[in-house]
């Protein structure tokens, strides 16, 4: 049981301190005001009988029952999440056929939990699932050879195609472990180590590519990686640097210890990955995956994201409609 005073909303409250530090970045996390997070934060302690927070400090500082604290509030938070995802019911029971395609950015971890959750809903339908780049997704969903897809947007209306965004994922830039000496001043740092681009046929090139023409920045064209692990692989080496985004990172788990991660040094820009689906579908359908979607983009990317990343609180985010 738990103690009275312990609320799911307060424990939220405190998980987004928790990650940065400061009550502005909490409100917008979890759409309270201020005040409200500051209310919650003090009937949390309240109930527990503990400071979990240094209130003396700016940026706020867990106090040592704060940190042992908040390992197990994430862990519960997550638990949760995951829970309220796999007892979404959608009903698709009706559904005879159904093709499905997945940006390959999900493959280590929310996939194999998507395609769980829909082989128990499809009791009577032939089911086809694939993963692959965002270009060659959004190809497949204009041949109609997918039902449904999901893919990084392109933000441009397609006759046909409806679509519900998902995700704001925000471009970073990925250096070799230690290369970067002052983290006020990046590019300087980089200036021996080439770029490392991606193939120009994915629509991440593309989209850093415009970004960088914006800017009136110009790199040498030495490197153009089709892979993305490999892209990482080439960063953690110490061969070069990149421009990825949060989610691409957490897919390159195995080179995370050799890798920084660093904000833009210039203005931020993101992508949006959104569900997709033949207009001729009926609207419940879609919008009910793309509801267990966001759940499952929420427990299974972006709070182990945020929680390596605190400073990404608030930039890389769920879209709800």
């Amino acid at each position: 049981m738990l103690m009275k005073g312990v609320t799911l909303r307060g424990l939220e409250v405190f998980a987004a301190l928790g990650a940065t530090g400061s009550v502005a970045q909490a409100a917008e996390m979890t759409g309270l005001s201020q005040p409200a997070v500051s209310q919650q934060l003090r009937n949390l302690e309240t109930a527990l009988g503990a400071e979990l927070v240094d209130h003396g400090r700016r940026p706020m500082v867990l106090t040592p029952a704060g940190r042992s604290f908040l390992a197990r509030t994430e862990a519960v938070l997550s638990e949760l999440r995951l829970a309220q995802s796999e007892l979404t019911v959608m009903d698709l029971s009706e559904l005879t056929t159904l093709s499905f395609g997945i940006i390959d950015d999900f493959d280590n971890d929310l996939t194999p939990r998507l395609v769980t959750i829909l082989a128990e809903s499809l009791t009577r339908c032939r089911f086809k699932m694939i993963t692959a780049p965002s270009h060659e997704i959004n190809e497949a969903l204009e041949d109609r050879r997918l039902h449904i897809a999901v893919a990084a947007s392109t933000g441009e209306l397609r006759e046909g195609i409806a679509e519900y965004r998902l995700v704001r994922d925000p471009f970073v830039l990925v250096a070799p472990r230690g290369a970067v000496q002052d983290r006020h001043n990046v590019m300087e740092s980089l200036t021996t180590l080439p770029f490392l681009r991606y193939a120009k046929e994915q629509m991440i090139s593309r989209q850093i590519e415009a970004q960088l023409a914006r800017q009136r920045l110009h790199f040498e064209e030495r490197f153009e990686i089709g892979s993305h692990l490999a892209l990482m692989a080439m960063v953690s080496r110490r061969i070069g640097w990149a421009l990825t985004t949060p989610l691409g990172y957490m897919r390159a788990g195995r080179f995370h210890d050799d890798l920084d991660v660093f904000p833009l040094p210039f203005p931020a820009f993101s992508r949006t990955i959104s569900l997709f689906a033949a207009a001729d579908w009926a609207d419940r359908v879609p919008r009910d995956v793309a509801q267990t979607m966001r759940r499952l983009v929420r427990s299974q990317m972006i709070d182990p994201v945020v929680n390596r990343l605190p400073w990404l609180a608030g930039q890389l985010r769920v879209i709800e409609e």
